[in-house]
């Protein structure tokens, strides 16, 4: 049975990464960075635009959330491989600066002071008065809302003239909570790091999941880490004021959710060797919804995870995420069996990402983005993907509604 025990141990090794961060760059060419800015919390590389010498005509780009050092090779690819979104910027003579965080499951105030410095860095060395477009994808766009807000409220000029963001959960992302209880049920020997749980539980997680699984009494609710956070928002006044908000969400809003419908068996650990019988269900409304099922060999164990008063987060309008289908990868190398049936979820619902409505309420959570008046949202334009798409997907629908919001 100890190598049943090893095997389960392994599956702590996972992690749940985005769509432009979590494939090899290879073998797309990243070039050389013309500077290279080690900042509080962070680091950055800076591209010139084509022609230039110099900074010109900014655009600073923020990572987003995964567990580590952000890799901004990786991250140059992801943003420049299926729409080549860095090479037109250079092309229009724009400057980018790729923004990343010695960790990146850290506070978000915390990497904030990584973006501020970069703002700080940008505005001193530029050759010209041109404004600023700053913001960031997935929770790049929180750390890079809060830093802009928080330069505001120290009556600091950040010359920023677009905030921007991609796929960002303003309202809160969406981790199954049945995922969640399993990254702490995974067995580790003492001493001994368990990522999946780490990332699950960190600092990051805690302040942009909707909802968060506490492990040490199985409930699930506002993190007090999350609570902290909003109020601290609130205190540099929410947004940014001085430069023109816009937002694009990789899910639609046409109120159409994916293809998940709730309430069902969304995977099953098949074997004998590897979680056997572990099952997880589809969110579905009410109270006491069982949402997973976990069992384990070494130690013996079993849990029932239930939620109460939960919408139809996983089939919801919104970018996507291969929640389930992570999972059950990690299952299958570790030699198990399994039964997939919805791989993908949704992870940040489109009214999420474009600051309208409430993402805890089942009829916000569904509602018709593109017929609501622009005004309901907390943002000055967005713009939802025409069909539903990866969490961070780049696509050109999304990059060139940016690009023509771009300061001149």
């Amino acid at each position: 049975m100890a190598a049943e025990q090893n095997i389960e141990q392994e599956i702590g090794r996972l992690t749940l990464g985005d769509a432009i961060t979590s494939v090899s760059p290879l073998p797309y060419p990243v070039p050389d960075p013309d500077q290279e800015w080690n900042l509080p919390n962070g680091f950055a590389r800076v591209y010139y635009g084509e022609g230039s010498r110099g900074i010109s005509r900014p655009v600073i780009m923020a990572d987003g959330f995964n567990l580590g050092k952000s890799d901004l090779t990786v991250l140059y690819a992801g943003l420049d491989r299926d729409y080549p979104l860095i090479t037109k910027l250079r092309k229009q003579g724009r400057t980018v600066i790729l923004l990343g965080f010695q960790e990146r499951t850290a506070s978000i105030v915390a990497n904030a002071e990584a973006a501020k410095a970069a703002i700080r860095r940008t505005v001193d060395e530029r050759l010209d008065s041109s404004q600023l477009a700053v913001g960031g994808f997935s929770m790049g766009g929180l750390i890079t809302r809060y830093a802009l807000a928080d330069l505001e409220s120290e009556h600091e000029a950040h010359e920023t003239a677009l905030y921007f963001s991609y796929d960002t959960p303003h309202r809160g992302g969406v981790i199954p909570i049945g995922i969640q209880a399993f990254a702490h049920f995974i067995p580790t020997l003492p001493g001994q790091e368990n990522a999946f749980a780490k990332q699950i539980n960190s600092p990051a997680s805690r302040q942009m999941l909707y909802r968060h699984y506490n492990n040490a009494d199985g409930t699930n609710r506002q993190d007090p880490m999350r609570t902290d956070f909003l109020q601290r928002l609130e205190e540099v006044g929410s947004w940014p004021q001085g430069p023109l908000k816009i937002a694009v969400a990789n899910g639609t809003g046409n109120g159409t959710g994916i293809d998940v419908p709730p309430g069902q068996m969304a995977l099953k650990s098949t074997g004998t060797t590897v979680f056997p019988g572990t099952t997880f269900y589809t969110q579905a409304t009410g109270n006491g919804v069982t949402v997973a099922e976990l069992k384990r060999l070494l130690p013996a164990a079993s849990k029932t995870v239930k939620t109460d008063d939960f919408p139809e987060f996983d089939g919801a309008p919104g970018g996507t995420l291969d929640s389930y289908g992570i999972i059950a990868k990690a299952l299958k190398e570790m030699g198990g069996t399994i039964d997939l049936r919805h791989p993908t979820v949704c992870f940040v619902p489109s009214v999420s990402a474009v600051a309208i409505r409430d993402i805890g309420n089942q009829d916000d959570l569904y509602v018709k983005i593109n017929g609501l008046a622009p005004e309901e949202s907390e943002l000055d334009e967005f713009v939802c993907s025409s069909t539903t798409t990866a969490h961070t997907e780049i696509t050109a629908e999304l990059c060139e509604w940016i690009m023509e919001r771009l300061p001149k």
